[in-house]
């Protein structure tokens, strides 16, 4: 339009993906077969100064319990509690329009921003179980006989090593009071070093406020109660010895067939003798360490994104000019264009980027990555 002026509007941001905890999320199974997501992609701005919409947000519910790694093992997030929130990866800004460029020297710009490329990453997802109670034992101890008879879980039960390949949680209501008891695949000496099922299920310990440890009275291989007891504690210890800390009852097992005996409480979750005095007991230890420790405990990782402008060398020599900021005050439509040339420099003039370059060694004539973008350092 003649005189009209410049009109281009901004184009739409792309949505944010986050990742939520929610109660009625179970497992992280959903991510196996389907482990992409994505977050709603903006639309482009338009004349007449009409900006495009932004991209919708997306959030992806996991577990309470979820810990968040990057691709080297590095803890990012902690998802401990509900309600819990973590930006997984951020959508990027729209580009802005010609009208944004307009100036009293600036008549007419003939050029724009482009957008701003989102994040994509690949994330390792690892679920910790929140219990209150751990059972913990050898093989075959009595402990998925034990949960099954005092909750509503019902994990799988036989006469070998290793039935249970899988933690199972169960609420046990007793009197005025629950909790949530997590039966725990046995543990074998050993499994602090991983042989066995070792460090796959030991994590699960971790978060438990109370420990029931589970002694076999009646053991297939005659190993006496005592060391028993003494083996499993040092596994634990080996794996973390703050687990020693927490409060704990030592019970023994299968207290109908046994062949041998220990001082201590005992039961059997197959007649229910001794059932009611150690549920009283967990009871108790459970209230105890919640008003002592308050909500399972959790870390929360802070990683300020990087601010400024930071230079580095390439492999082949090149520097490289990395920051936010920068690569948005080259990501313009056409750099042919004189003025969105000069619009550049003055950018990166006033973000510092030719006094960090001649700081960091960089000599006129040297290559100068920022994005995609490649010039020719000359000093002033």
């Amino acid at each position: 339009m003649a005189k009209g002026g410049p009109d281009g509007g901004d184009g739409g941001k792309g949505g944010d993906v986050w990742l939520l905890t929610d109660r009625n999320v179970a497992s992280l199974y959903g991510f196996r077969d389907h482990p992409h997501r994505r977050a709603g992609r903006g639309t482009h701005g338009q004349g007449k100064a009409r900006h495009g919409r932004s991209g919708a947000d997306l959030e992806v519910p996991v577990p309470e319990g979820t810990v968040v790694r990057d691709a080297d093992g590095t803890v990012l997030a902690d998802l401990a509690r509900p309600g819990d929130r973590w930006l997984a990866a951020r959508g990027g800004e729209g580009g802005r329009g010609n009208a944004r460029f307009l100036s009293n020297r600036r008549r007419a710009p003939a050029f724009a921003e482009q957008a701003e490329v989102g994040e994509e990453r690949w994330l390792n997802l690892e679920l910790k179980l929140m219990a209150d109670v751990a059972l913990v034992g050898f093989p075959n101890a009595g402990k998925s006989t034990f949960i099954s008879r005092v909750s509503a879980a019902k994990p799988k039960i036989a006469d070998y090593p290793f039935t249970t390949l899988e933690p199972h949680l169960g609420v046990v209501r007793f009197e005025d009071h629950e909790f949530v008891l997590a039966d725990i695949p046995g543990l074998i000496e050993g499994a602090s070093e991983g042989k066995g099922l070792g460090h796959r299920f030991l994590r699960h310990i971790e978060r438990a406020r109370v420990l029931l440890v589970l002694i076999d009275l009646a053991p297939a291989d005659g190993r006496p109660a005592a060391e028993q007891e003494a083996i499993l504690l040092d596994e634990l210890r080996r794996y973390q010895p703050e687990l020693l800390s927490r409060p704990r009852l030592v019970v023994g097992s299968k207290a109908d067939a046994a062949t041998s005996d220990r001082e201590g409480p005992k039961i059997s979750a197959l007649t229910g003798v001794g059932l009611r005095p150690v549920l009283g007991e967990l009871a108790v230890l459970v209230e105890a360490a919640r008003s002592e420790l308050g909500p399972v405990s959790r870390y929360v990782v802070h990683r300020p994104e990087p601010g400024g402008v930071a230079v580095s060398r390439d492999r082949d020599g090149a520097w490289l000019v990395g920051g936010r900021a920068a690569a948005r005050a080259v990501a313009l439509s056409d750099l042919t264009i004189p003025e969105a040339l000069e619009y550049a420099q003055a950018r990166l003039r006033g973000l510092g980027v030719d006094r960090a370059l001649a700081r960091a060694g960089a000599r006129s004539g040297d290559l100068v990555r920022i994005g995609t973008f490649e010039f020719e350092y000359e000093a002033d």
